[in-house]
């Protein structure tokens, strides 16, 4: 297995497994976007050079060349930026320019925040994405911040646990569309 930073041309593959993403959340806005139109928003959207480490950071995990998980996280001042640029290509999917998909806020100040992190069910139980994981020390090391944030939902136990044997502890908690998530942080060394 190779961890590398996301390419342009790996956007077709980061779709798939981001929507495996886009399913545990259920958000009321996607349920109502046919999908094949979402799906040219976040081809677009990790097609640009800001979701690919201008704004952000997206690496990949691949087996024989084939992309099998994938990490998407940025500082939390960017999360706005990130945001507007995604839906500016609602337009080219043919859909409402005004339509908010992402509409309620994940981060919180001064964090490197994890936005996504998925590996192919296929793959997984096989370490890729404790991988993918360890590797966000340096990311956000190297950006000069002090923690890193992401979110968890409720009904998911058994992210939290692992989360926490990782260091990560709650500090808050986000309702984002119709569920809670626990907001946990970890301090990077």
């Amino acid at each position: 297995m190779q961890i590398r930073k996301a390419t342009k041309k790996d956007a077709p593959a980061i779709v798939s497994l981001f929507n495996i993403i886009v399913d545990e959340m259920m958000l009321e806005t996607i349920k109502r976007i046919d999908r094949s139109k979402l799906n040219i928003v976040i081809q677009n959207s990790f097609e640009t050079p800001e979701f690919l480490g201008k704004w952000s950071q997206t690496y990949v995990a691949t087996k024989n060349n084939l992309v099998v998980g994938f990490l998407y996280g940025y500082p939390a001042e960017n999360e706005e930026k990130m945001n507007d640029l995604m839906h500016s290509f609602l337009k080219i999917a043919g859909l409402d320019s005004s339509l908010k998909i992402f509409t309620d806020l994940e981060t919180l100040p001064n964090e490197w925040y994890l936005n996504s992190i998925v590996v192919d069910p296929t793959y997984q139980n096989q370490g890729i994405g404790s991988e993918l994981l360890a590797l966000t020390n340096s990311i956000v090391k190297d950006q000069n911040i002090e923690k890193m944030g992401l979110n968890v939902d409720w009904e998911n136990p058994r992210a939290e646990k692992l989360y926490k044997s990782l260091g990560f502890e709650k500090v808050g908690f986000k309702i984002l569309g119709n569920h809670n998530y626990n907001h946990l942080q970890r301090k990077i060394q």
